[in-house]
């Protein structure tokens, strides 16, 4: 699987006609060259920033719990990240915004289908199908989750995704 970076920047977005006061902290999820942007809900006087480090200058305890927030922000969105590549989704800006802000579809991941599926086939034994029918699904499961593995170095892929719509009819 090919290692998506990405680069995270805090700044203050000024309005076109900004004359004087506080002004919205916002933050730039950019992955090869797309951008999105988030509100971080947080404000700060131009002349106390350092865009280059993207945080507040001075040692006041306000200035240092706002950059402590901004720090905790950074964090969530490198978590948000990770938690894209542990399930093999493709990594956009939107894709790292979006599972930040907990946002988008519940996908269904194929592991979990294959487990489903297992559960439903072992409630239907000595009924509609025989132990052995069973035992050889979940072979396909052991056989899948390594497959997955070896191929792609995750744990589960999602069965909607674009990547792997080769794998399914899809529409």
């Amino acid at each position: 699987m090919m290692k998506t970076n990405f680069s995270l920047l805090f700044y203050l977005k000024k309005q076109k006609n900004y004359i004087s006061g506080n002004v919205p902290i916002y933050m730039r999820i950019t992955v090869g060259g797309k951008r999105a942007e988030i509100t971080t809900g947080r404000d700060c006087e131009p002349k106390i920033w350092n865009a280059k480090v993207g945080r507040i200058k001075g040692t006041k305890e306000e200035y240092k719990m706002l950059n402590a927030y901004l720090d905790q922000l950074q964090t969530f969105v490198y978590g948000a990240h990770q938690s894209l590549i542990k399930v093999g989704e493709v990594i956009t800006a939107d894709a790292i915004k979006n599972r930040y802000l907990g946002k988008g579809e519940k996908s269904h991941t194929l592991m979990e289908a294959v487990r489903d599926h297992n559960e439903k086939m072992k409630a239907l034994v000595g009924k509609e199908f025989v132990q052995g029918t069973l035992n050889r699904y979940k072979v396909l499961e052991k056989h899948l989750e390594n497959f997955i593995h070896s191929k792609y170095n995750v744990t589960d892929i999602y069965i909607f995704h674009q990547r792997f719509r080769f794998l399914f009819k899809v529409g």
